[in-house]
């Protein structure tokens, strides 16, 4: 009866296969740390411009950038990543896995980002924005001096979770053949046929991951909650 409660355990996780897979699984960080901090930079600086154009006076910009963002939430990020890397060759255009990758996320996660900014800059007080340009202060210095450091304190929160949503969402970067943790994992899975060892392996180390950027959030809100 022991043994067979062992060999259960066993088949669960297998603490030896563990620490042998764990440098080879880790050897794939880079790549899921690459493409979440890249994606993120680009989708910021994507997501802010499709924030002021929701905001602009032009109806047009306005509807491309609605549309944008709509169609970008509504299909699901591994489709995104297929039309990509598999879609592109048919006119021509071949990416490889990785950059493919970071095309797919950094343009799904604009969209998500766009909307947090949007609402972060209409939740600063309009009242000091007026007061600012009736000191004779120019727009762009009322809005990158004033406006933008008030809405960067709003908007870190929701952009920290988008931050985490890239980490966890990179795994799907496997299925385009990228090199990341989860890709790796599984070639040990099937290697060893010992897939939940190794899941539970990626498990801790995507959590791992999760945790320090969760305590980075936490720093940049208590820096910002100074100038309250």
């Amino acid at each position: 009866m022991n043994s067979f409660f062992e060999i259960e355990w066993r088949s669960v996780f297998n603490p030896e296969l563990a620490r042998e897979a764990f440098p080879y699984i880790l050897g794939g960080l880079g790549h899921t740390l690459w493409i979440s901090l890249l994606s993120m930079v680009i989708g910021l600086g994507l997501g802010l411009l499709l924030a002021l154009a929701r905001l602009s006076t032009s109806r047009l910009l306005r509807a491309i950038a609605t549309l944008y963002i709509s169609f970008m939430r509504g299909v699901p990020i591994l489709v995104l990543l297929f039309m990509f890397y598999f879609g592109l060759p048919v006119i021509n255009i071949q990416l490889d896995a990785l950059t493919a990758a970071i095309a797919g996320f950094s343009l799904n996660s604009a969209a998500y980002m766009a909307e947090i900014i949007r609402s972060s800059l209409l939740s600063v007080d309009r009242g000091q924005q007026e007061a600012a340009q009736s000191l004779g202060l120019s727009r762009y210095r009322v809005f990158t001096g004033i406006i933008l450091p008030q809405a960067v304190r709003l908007a870190i929160p929701p952009l920290s979770n988008v931050l985490l949503d890239l980490v966890k969402a990179s795994s799907l970067a496997a299925m385009i053949t990228v090199p990341e943790i989860f890709q790796r994992a599984k070639i040990v899975g099937g290697r060893e046929f010992d897939y939940m060892t190794v899941y539970f392996v990626i498990a801790f180390i995507y959590w791992g991951i999760c945790a320090v950027i969760a305590a980075g959030q936490e720093m940049l809100e208590r820096h910002f909650a100074r100038y309250l």
